[in-house]
């Protein structure tokens, strides 16, 4: 076979789709140079990954993509991703160039924070997939009313790091009726940086949505209450410090739920937020994730626990600044939970755990309460054992790393869980992981079917 090229014997097609559209564009151009065979093969190239470089930087990059865009003009264009530092008039001359041959993927990204003109889509008919992370401002005259159709075709939009007009959130969320995927990043990371989005989501047709609200330099709750209206809506994740309240249509839909909640520290206040709308919306959900703060604000910000009829797998995030104080309650309102998975057994330590605890402590003659922990225990956990009557046939420990409260933790759930069937636990690796091992496998099980496992 000898020193054969087998890779340039391959067809066009599949050349220039199949291994050509996976490389960086200016690595593509750089090919037409290898020989005669490779001199056009990147006219067969749909994919479009335009990044600047140390070695295109400014000037130079500005002319090797008027170049590529000249010599690509017939070229059909089914994702576009473009990084760099340009001029304002050129990129959007790039943009109308790909829009114009049937860009369906378009990925903007901007660490320099340039400037874009919204405008420059102008009712574009094709586009499927839009992502806009970065960018400064968004330079429009007047957005048409909500409800104007500026996307019939969009399907996924991402709004990453955008500092723009707020009205800009609403209006593209608006324009597009049968989006189906949202993303919304809104960080503040800098004395400057205001919220940009408005708190509000309402879409008929979204099917996934995911926030990421946070703005650590601001002091208080956000008066304005959250507003989500997706009706449809199959798959949610949110992060963000708490406001005041939420107004949230039940979620009948919603399949899987990913929360992240976080309290605010006002030690002057007790006004740390509402979460019941919110928890409430969600009660149908057969998957729902945790974070360490979201049992926090469960247990402190929702007043009224739904039922979870239809949960079926509940995952917590656990560290040593939060308590377990709402799983007690979550376990008692989720009747039909097959799968507990636990990422650390460490946790703050409180009185108020509950039976779902083992290093429960009663509170001393004259302790201070601080924060909110004068709240009462909710009455519904009083006297009766949430593990005992929960019905968990899955356990799952992640990063256990055989402490005393966590041995003394697991033996609290092999003695009490009475319908285990798999435990399954990721043992931390070290020098005392085959110890741990066994160490686990000596505790007593209230289900004689208990198989455990290691991950």
């Amino acid at each position: 076979m000898g020193s054969r090229d087998f890779i340039s014997g391959l067809p066009d097609e599949v050349l220039g789709k199949k291994i050509l559209s996976l490389l960086p564009t200016k690595l593509v151009v750089s090919t037409s140079v290898l020989s005669k065979r490779w001199r056009n093969l990147f006219h067969f190239v749909d994919n479009f990954d335009l990044e600047d470089s140390t070695s295109l930087r400014n000037d130079g990059f500005s002319d090797f993509m008027e170049k590529t865009v000249a010599l690509l003009s017939n070229c059909p264009i089914k994702r576009l991703t473009l990084n760099c530092y340009y001029e304002q008039s050129s990129v959007h001359r790039w943009i109308s160039s790909a829009l114009q041959r049937g860009c369906l993927e378009l990925n903007l990204q901007s660490q320099y924070r340039n400037s874009l003109d919204i405008g420059i889509f102008s009712r574009n008919n094709t586009l499927v997939k839009l992502t806009l992370s970065g960018f400064r401002t968004f330079v429009q005259g007047n957005f048409p009313p909500d409800g104007t159709v500026f996307f019939p075709a969009l399907k996924t939009l991402s709004l990453g790091a955008v500092v723009a007009d707020p009205a800009l959130y609403n209006w593209l969320i608006s324009g597009c009726p049968v989006l189906e995927e949202l993303l919304i990043r809104d960080v503040g990371d800098g004395d400057d940086d205001q919220p940009s989005w408005t708190r509000s989501v309402v879409s008929a047709s979204i099917k996934r949505l995911t926030i990421y609200f946070h703005h650590p330099l601001d002091t208080y709750p956000y008066e304005d209450d959250v507003e989500i209206k997706t009706p449809n809506l199959e798959f949610l994740d949110y992060s963000s410090l708490l406001s005041d309240g939420s107004d949230v249509d039940y979620l009948d839909s919603l399949a899987e739920a990913r929360l992240d909640l976080r309290l605010w520290e006002l030690p002057t206040t007790g006004d740390f937020g509402d979460v019941t709308n919110l928890v409430a919306a969600i009660r149908n959900v057969k998957t729902l994730h945790l974070s360490p703060g979201s049992l926090e604000a469960f247990y402190y910000c929702c007043y009224t626990m739904p039922v979870f009829d239809k949960l079926l797998h509940l995952s917590i995030e656990s560290n040593k600044e939060n308590g377990w104080q709402a799983l007690p309650r979550l376990l008692l309102k989720s009747p039909n939970l097959q799968t507990l998975a636990i990422k650390g057994l460490v946790h703050k330590v409180t009185y108020r755990c509950g039976s779902a605890c083992a290093c429960t402590i009663k509170p001393k003659k004259k302790y201070l309460y601080k924060r909110y922990e004068d709240r009462s225990p909710p009455s519904e956990v009083e006297g009766r054992c949430c593990l005992s009557t929960c019905r968990v046939k899955v356990l799952e420990i992640s990063g256990y790393g055989g402490s005393s409260r966590e041995v003394k933790q697991m033996e609290h759930f092999l003695g009490k869980l009475k319908y285990l069937e798999t435990v399954k636990i990721g043992v931390e690796e070290d020098n005392n992981s085959e110890y741990l091992r066994a160490n686990l496998m000596t505790l007593a099980r209230a289900s004689s079917k208990c198989n455990i496992q290691f991950i």
